[in-house]
C-alpha cells in the first residue's frame, strides 16, 4: 500500500503543479482537508472545495506550472511525507522558488489530510496579491 500512496501523493504534487483541477480531485477524498502551516496570510485550514480552486487559479498565476523538483518520498502506512522545492515564472513575470515538506494522510488510496510547511512569508509576498486578483476576477464574474 506505501507504494500505491506514495504514487497518489506524486500524482497529487505534479497535479496541483500544473493546475490540473480533475487529476488533483481523483487524489482526494471528498472531505480532504490541507492545513499550512505558519503564521502568514496564506497559512490556515482549506476544505476540499478550496484545495481544488487554488488549483485551478494556481495555472493562472503560474502558467508554466510550480515544476517540482521531488527530493524525497517516505511512506509509513497511511502516511506519506515528501520534500520537494517548486521553481516557478508567475503571471507578473516574477520567479517563485519555494521549499517544501508536505505530510499526507491517506485512507482507501485517497489523501484525506495534508499538512503543508513552507515559507509563508515567501508565499505571502509573491503569490498573495496575485491569488487576490484572481479571486476578485472570480467574484466579479459570477455577480
Amino acid at each position: 500500500m506505501s507504494a500505491q500512496n506514495k504514487q497518489t501523493v506524486v500524482s497529487f504534487i505534479e497535479a496541483f503543479s500544473r493546475g490540473d483541477v480533475e487529476a488533483a480531485k481523483a487524489c482526494l477524498a471528498p472531505d480532504a482537508v490541507a492545513v499550512a502551516k505558519g503564521f502568514g496570510k496564506l497559512s490556515g485550514a482549506r476544505s476540499h472545495e478550496i484545495i481544488l480552486a487554488t488549483t485551478g487559479e494556481f495555472r493562472k498565476i503560474m502558467p508554466s506550472g510550480l515544476r517540482p523538483t521531488i527530493h524525497t518520498v517516505t511512506a509509513e502506512g497511511d502516511r506519506v511525507a515528501v520534500e520537494f522545492e517548486g521553481d516557478a515564472t508567475l503571471a507578473n513575470g516574477e520567479r517563485y522558488c519555494n521549499q517544501y515538506c508536505m505530510v499526507f494522510s491517506l485512507s482507501a488510496g485517497r489523501i484525506e489530510r495534508i499538512h503543508e510547511y513552507f515559507c509563508t512569508l515567501l508565499a505571502d509576498q509573491k503569490l498573495g496579491a496575485l491569488l487576490a486578483d484572481v479571486e476578485e476576477k472570480r467574484k466579479s464574474a459570477h455577480t
